[in-house]
């Protein structure tokens, strides 16, 4: 797929799930993986700061093939380099990663998420070629720790009106709190415990999808 067709697919999700292992609740991430595509949910990001080389690789390949035959989109963090090797469909790419430039001239059709925990950050971003714009922490989030804090869900309305790109949001979002960054038009919610460490993977993850449908 081109660049635009992986949008085209990008605009037709609603739950993003980011999986790291050591989130998984003693389950390993492919079985994780696998309860989430079972629910629906079509774009998911691959997280392991801590592995690399072949071993890497080959987690990276098991989740490219799991999504491809579900026709979901798998983004990886930070690599770019294992995403093009894996044959995914994207990176996301932090403050302190490679440069959004650099990756969109070596991966033209590949999605380029970018994290920002500001207006400045997001259109900084946005103007380097990021084909979506990560906005958080919205909550106080263990998962990953960033200098800002959170950001508060008032944030999306005031970033969100400068966007010419999609945007998802992401950091400390539950079942609870959800439908306060839908409220402010989130299309594309990014989670991590509230799926992946859930007793039942697959039924957390479709209470967050109707949630957003405004289903509950």
């Amino acid at each position: 797929m081109n660049h635009a067709e992986r949008m085209a697919r990008f605009a037709g999700t609603d739950l993003y799930v980011v999986i790291t292992e050591a989130f998984c609740g003693g389950r390993t991430a492919v079985e994780v993986l696998d309860a989430c595509l079972e629910a629906g949910v079509r774009l998911i990001q691959f997280r392991e700061k801590d592995s690399g080389g072949l071993d890497l690789y080959d987690k990276v390949r098991a989740f490219r093939e799991r999504t491809r035959l579900a026709g979901a989109l798998l983004i990886v963090d930070d690599r770019l380099d294992m995403a093009l090797a894996a044959e995914a469909d994207g990176v996301h790419l932090g403050q302190e990663d490679l440069p959004l430039e650099v990756a969109r001239r070596v991966a033209p059709d590949l999605v380029l998420g970018a994290s920002s925990h500001n207006l400045d950050e997001a259109l900084a971003a946005q103007a380097a070629g990021a084909s979506y714009i990560n906005i958080g922490p919205i909550f106080p989030t263990q998962t990953k720790s960033v200098p800002t804090g959170d950001v508060g869900p008032e944030m999306i309305e005031y970033i969100a009106p400068h966007l010419t790109v999609p945007f998802t949001c992401m950091g400390g979002i539950k079942s609870h709190n959800i439908h306060e960054v839908v409220a402010r038009g989130a299309q594309h919610v990014a989670v991590v415990t509230a799926v992946t460490t859930a007793d039942d993977v697959a039924a957390a993850a479709r209470e967050l999808r109707a949630a957003m449908r405004g289903g509950v």
